[in-house]
């Protein structure tokens, strides 16, 4: 017994429905040993079991009356009696008893005691044996296991090697619905839901070929028996015996759907951030009205909304009072109209510079008044019609399938100025009240970007007519000379500057030409050009030399606001086809003779107008007949880009085809401005061309 050979696993000796396995289990765990006495009470079996808890080797046993052997003298008549009652009336008999071991020591152990026959009708005592520390420990192990498996409030299942279920607790049919009959015998294609029992069933399969654990794996209920909206938390991890050999599988399923839906707030209040981050950034970039609502109805898709309009009252973009009628309706001019994807839905709405009055039955127009956002979550048939411009649109939001609606004010400064219009057709989500706070926070943005707009085109628009109020009329041909001009303002994104230009008749046929640039923008630097155009034409009728006049804008300058000017003056004599110039800071003419290369006049600088106490020269050029005088301001030049001298080439690459050409100076003016001009331009211009008579 003692040195027999284990059967490796698996083999059963061509035995079928028999399986066996290596040492390992309960049975060895426990250390059962087993005493085999005929009915005299001599041991005719002893296990190896038996010698380990005992200490007596079978040779030592075996032969031997158990009671002298192993029991304590004052209880030989009590063992004696009680296997009297195995032997001859065949009771069974269980407890704890006390043995002396082969080295003395007293030790009390669990016995199981049961009558057997062989054969030949003769009589055993069989004792099942084991150390009684080692089973209270077990016991205890399976009791507290057993309680804390059936209260604990986590799921708990275990499964054997065909991964059929063979326990479970309370908690965990609570979590799947399904009662403890309906999970014992089975496999979970039984029991879960197609597409999540094909997905478990990879996994425990995983598990119980390799061993490797699979922890706080989360799943999202869908259609387990009311699982949808809700989450677990699973954990799988094979059950081992002692020797390595596994018996099943242990599963754990917690609910986490709490800490999954905070997980989903956070994650979704973190989106709203990020969103509203990037709104700082995209929203505003210019000071151009349609530009903002663009960027407004951009950031939104598709995001928030698959289509998404910006709409503002006219009456706002006018600086006029009152946006809404004595019967409730208003009227919007469109500003951005953005959708996620090609849809008829566009189609329905009003085009970006298009004006429409609604009643006050429409929602947009109820948000306006009202100042607080219109949502539609289910949108309904008859919904359609107050959301449409008419019938028509209706059909069309139905066709491209809107089935939400969220209108939002724009409000800036206390007042109302329109409406931000989102739908949904593709996002399958109704607006609910977190994104209608994400929509008032972006509108809210975006509204003041938009009035700043509104503000600056109606500054810009009022500086522009009154620098155009200032400055002269197109100037015309005289007998003399040949002229042309234009002004230029800057591009959409900056403000009105202080450019100018003046052609002066004076006496003895000559015949005063000005050029000047106001350092700064705004109505401010516009109201300075016009002082100084007025002062020149006073001082230009006094007769005074060019760097005369330049003494005196100088000393006017520097006692108005803190502003500084270039200017060019210079005096046109037909007697003597002369030209004297003088500068204050101003760029160069351009002299462009009939016969002959374009070339910068050679001025002397000198300081700015503003400075004060700045010295100017005078350069004389001659100017015949069929030449050309081109007099600008910087701003036809000037770039960010650019250096200053390498543009001042490119101007006279410009003019050297005019040369000598028989082009109108109408016609020149339009190619230098087309060709160094660009709509991105920063500063405006005042451009003036002038060509002798014969």
């Amino acid at each position: 017994m003692t040195n027999r050979e284990e059967p490796p696993e698996g083999d059963t000796g061509g035995v079928p429905g028999v399986s066996l396995s290596p040492p390992g289990g309960l049975l060895d765990v426990l250390a059962v040993g087993a005493v085999l006495l005929d009915e005299h009470g001599r041991i005719v079996l002893w296990s190896p079991q038996a010698e380990e808890l005992f200490g007596y080797s079978a040779a030592e046993a075996l032969g031997r009356y158990a009671a002298p052997l192993l029991v304590p003298e004052q209880r030989t008549a009590l063992v004696l009696r009680l296997f009297d009652e195995v032997i001859r009336e065949g009771k069974s008999w269980a407890g704890v008893f006390p043995v002396v071991c082969k080295d003395g020591r007293t030790r009390k152990l669990e016995f199981r005691n049961m009558r057997l026959h062989d054969d030949q009708g003769a009589r055993y005592a069989l004792a099942l044996v084991t150390d009684r520390a080692a089973l209270r420990e077990v016991e205890r192990d399976l009791a507290f296991s057993t309680l804390l498996i059936r209260q604990s409030p986590m799921g708990i299942a275990v499964m054997d090697t065909d991964l059929r279920y063979v326990s479970v607790n309370p908690a965990l049919t609570r979590l799947d619905g399904v009662d403890e009959e309906g999970h014992l015998g089975r496999t979970v294609r039984d029991v879960l839901p197609p597409t999540h029992a094909r997905e478990a069933d990879s996994v425990l399969r995983r598990v119980l070929e390799t061993g490797e654990p699979v922890i706080d794996r989360e799943v999202l209920g869908s259609e387990t028996p009311g699982g949808r909206g809700h989450a677990w938390s699973v954990s799988v991890y094979r059950l081992d015996d002692s020797g390595g050999r596994p018996l099943g599988l242990s599963i754990s399923v917690t609910d986490i759907t709490a800490r999954h839906q905070a997980a989903l707030q956070a994650e979704l209040a973190r989106e709203r951030l990020s969103h509203l981050a990037e709104a700082s950034v995209r929203i505003g970039t210019t000071l151009d009205l349609e530009q903002t609502a663009r960027e407004l109805a951009e950031i939104t898709v598709p995001e928030l909304a698959d289509i998404a309009a910006v709409d503002v009252l006219d009456a706002a973009v006018r600086d006029r009072p009152g946006g809404l009628s004595a019967e409730g309706s208003a009227t919007f001019r469109a500003l951005a109209l953005v959708a996620g994807y090609p849809t008829v839905a566009v189609e329905a709405a009003d085009s970006p510079g298009q004006v429409a009055r609604y009643g006050a039955e429409r929602l947009v127009t109820r948000c306006v008044a009202t100042g607080q956002p219109v949502a539609v979550p289910a949108v309904q048939d008859e919904d359609l019609s107050r959301i449409a411009r008419d019938e028509h649109a209706a059909g069309l939001l139905a066709k491209a399938g809107v089935h939400s609606y969220l209108a939002v004010p724009l409000i800036a400064r206390g007042e109302v100025l329109g409406a931000l219009d989102l739908k949904r057709t593709r996002n399958p989500k109704p607006f609910d009240h977190d994104d209608t706070i994400l929509a008032c926070e972006l509108a809210g943005r975006a509204a003041v970007c938009i009035d700043n707009a509104r503000l600056y085109r109606q500054q810009r628009s009022i500086a522009l007519m009154l620098q155009r109020s200032l400055l002269p009329t197109p100037a015309t041909a005289t007998t003399r000379l040949r002229i042309a001009s234009r002004y230029q303002p800057a591009g959409a994104h900056s403000e009105i500057g202080g450019d100018w230009f003046d052609v002066l008749e004076l006496a003895e046929d000559r015949t005063a030409l000005v050029v000047g640039d106001v350092m700064g923008s705004g109505i401010n630097a516009a109201a300075t050009m016009g002082r100084l155009r007025t002062a020149t034409q006073t001082l230009a009728r006094l007769a005074l030399q060019p760097t005369e006049v330049l003494h005196h804008l100088d000393q006017i300058t520097t006692g108005l606001d803190p502003y500084f000017a270039t200017c060019l003056y210079a005096v046109y004599d037909p007697r003597g086809n002369r030209c004297r110039i003088a500068s204050a800071g101003h760029l160069p003419p351009v002299l462009v003779p009939a016969r002959g290369e374009p070339r910068l006049v050679e001025v002397v600088p000198g300081t700015p107008l503003g400075i004060g106490g700045g010295t100017h020269s005078t350069v004389s050029v001659d100017l015949y007949p069929g030449d050309l005088l081109v007099l600008y301001t910087d701003g036809l030049i000037e770039t960010r880009r650019d250096d200053i001298e390498d543009r001042l080439e490119v101007l006279l690459g410009l003019l050297r085809p005019v040369a000598g050409a028989d082009n109108s100076l109408e016609q020149t003016c339009d190619l230098l401005l087309e060709a160094l001009r660009s709509p991105e331009n920063h500063d405006d211009v005042a451009l003036l061309l002038v060509s002798p008579t014969e």
